[in-house]
């Protein structure tokens, strides 16, 4: 026991503190979200999706990282298994709203694609550091698409693509970490806009065009496909400075405001908490990702510097998103806010990234 407490008091308090304050804003939101119709099953269901997390966290944390860097088949392993997840929601997976996202467990639902991201990273932070001299090579570049690519194409026609882009981000952010020359960058933004040309014309589905014109033009429909942006808006225009108080937001309380546990949880703080809780929430998750990217700097070598890199991606990507769709400046996506958000997968799946980050500097 005495061993534990040692190894545990060699974390990185300042992740672990960011990180716990920054769940435990989300917990209070989806507690206040609850009063109006006095369900707390989704809060209580939170709350222990977060003590999952942090145990995994903890038990990472043990596991000697360079493990990952130094056995190739077993991140092909675990990649693999992600890859036989995402398949197996087409055939196992219930429909809900269109989609077939998550398998039901009893009263859980687990979302595949979390548990893809990470290894999505560990698998390029293994790839891209035993060839970082030699990133020049167009083979690198189209094989490290590949591997994204199988899962982009699986989540994309569950439908999903709000994490298919962020999957795409995630890649080409790694890339350019990795060392990819420029025109090859170029090469692949003129690739890039060729595809979602072509994904507009054949593939997307007309109520994924539907919220990009909600988004463009919300006063258009506001009682249909505007709604949630603009009372999201509302919502938090009513926050001010100080917030109308816990439990007191008329949009959140009174299900104007979709998804407050969810979605829209931004708007939800920012209508109850005000100013100084959107403050707090931002000073939280810089502190949070610039300590990651501290752990990844400090690194002697490039798996924790790029792990670390994509990691903080994730987070960014998934944070400017949920915030710029809850804004009204972006469509809705469907990414969570990451650590805040309702939903298991989500939460115990960042701990987890959070305990390799802790393996990292505790090693």
């Amino acid at each position: 026991m005495s061993s534990i407490l040692r190894h545990i008091m060699r974390f990185d308090l300042v992740i672990v503190g960011s990180a716990l304050l920054l769940s435990g804003i989300g917990l209070l939101s989806l507690y206040s979200s609850s009063l109006s119709n006095g369900d707390f099953s989704n809060f209580t269901k939170q709350a222990i999706f977060l003590s999952i997390g942090l145990l995994c966290m903890v038990a990472l944390s043990f596991f000697d990282w360079r493990l990952l860097k130094n056995e190739p088949f077993l991140i092909l392993l675990l990649y693999g298994i992600g890859i036989a997840a995402l398949l197996g929601l087409f055939f196992f997976a219930h429909e809900v709203r269109g989609t077939k996202r998550w398998f039901r467990i009893w009263e859980i639902s687990v979302d595949p694609i979390e548990y893809v991201k990470l290894i999505l990273i560990v698998l390029m932070a293994k790839f891209f550091s035993f060839r970082h001299i030699e990133m020049y090579r167009i083979q690198h570049i189209i094989l490290s698409g590949l591997y994204f690519a199988i899962p982009i194409a699986f989540v994309f026609f569950q439908p999903d693509l709000g994490t298919a882009m962020l999957l795409v981000i995630l890649w080409i952010t790694l890339l350019l970490v990795s060392g990819i020359k420029i025109r090859h960058f170029l090469a692949l933004v003129g690739m890039g806009i060729l595809i979602v040309a072509l994904g507009w014309t054949f593939f997307m589905h007309d109520y994924q065009k539907d919220r990009i014109f909600a988004f463009l033009e919300p006063e258009l429909d506001p009682f249909g496909i505007g709604w949630s942006q603009l009372q999201s808006k509302i919502a938090i225009g009513n926050g001010g400075l100080l917030g109308a108080g816990f439990g007191k937001g008329t949009q959140t309380q009174h299900s104007f405001l979709s998804e407050p546990q969810t979605d829209f949880i931004f708007a939800a703080i920012a209508e109850e908490f005000g100013f100084l809780g959107v403050f707090a929430l931002f000073t939280l998750f810089i502190i949070l990702t610039g300590r990651i990217l501290s752990i990844g700097i400090h690194a002697k070598n490039n798996f924790p510097r790029l792990f670390a890199t994509g990691i903080a991606c994730l987070l960014v990507v998934q944070f400017a998103v949920n915030i710029g769709m809850n804004l009204g400046l972006l469509p809705i996506a469907g990414l969570p806010l990451p650590l805040v958000s309702y939903g298991g997968s989500s939460l115990i799946l960042t701990y987890a990234g959070l305990g390799i980050l802790q393996s990292i500097h505790t090693h």
